[in-house]
């Protein structure tokens, strides 16, 4: 969806045309993404990080007070929770439509975890952005999501909403049958 790499089929729709070019066609486009790899610029503090988004800084700080102490840390002292930090504040201090969000809790304590995911719900809720969750911990995305989908293989084999509890995930999961979608 972000365009990283070229689709080996099919096509992505945004507001009814066929998304097509770089990153940051995607962007000006209303596209946000906070990939898996720590993006940042290790050699240049937060402040100037920040910069580099579309929101400034004083956005991502309002979303993040947290960030306001490290301004002028270089991005690559810091933690990796300070890190994912930095890239969600980035993303949503420039005010996506959309936000695409890859592995936030790789590599993380819990209760850092807990917070990027509080405050990009929050944001999410009230700004009316939508957000595509990508995460391997399964049970933390679920508190979270409205609705999710299993993917296996690129292909999705079971999907549903917040309603039907984790266990309706959790079988899709260890079944090995495609058919778990219409048991979901």
């Amino acid at each position: 969806m972000a365009g990283a790499i070229p689709a080996l089929g099919g096509e992505v729709r945004w507001r009814g045309e066929a998304l097509k070019g770089p990153l940051h066609r995607r962007a000006r486009m209303g596209l946000g993404l906070v990939p898996e790899e720590r993006s940042t610029v290790m050699s240049l503090t937060v402040k100037d990080n920040l910069l580099l988004g579309r929101g400034g800084v004083d956005a991502a700080v309002a979303l993040f007070p947290e960030l306001q102490a490290l301004l002028r840390r270089r991005a690559g002292l810091l933690s990796g929770g300070e890190q994912q930090m930095l890239l969600l504040a980035r993303a949503l201090a420039a005010n996506p439509a959309a936000l695409l969000v890859d592995e936030v809790s790789l590599g993380l304590a819990p209760l850092v975890v807990e917070r990027l995911l509080a405050q990009l719900t929050a944001v999410a809720k009230e700004r009316g952005v939508g957000v595509l969750l990508v995460e391997q911990q399964a049970r933390r995305a679920f508190k979270v999501a409205d609705r999710w989908y299993l993917m296996r293989r690129g292909r999705i084999r079971a999907e549903g909403d917040s309603s039907c509890g984790p266990e309706a995930l959790e079988r899709a999961y260890l079944s090995d049958d495609t058919s778990a979608a219409d048991s979901a």
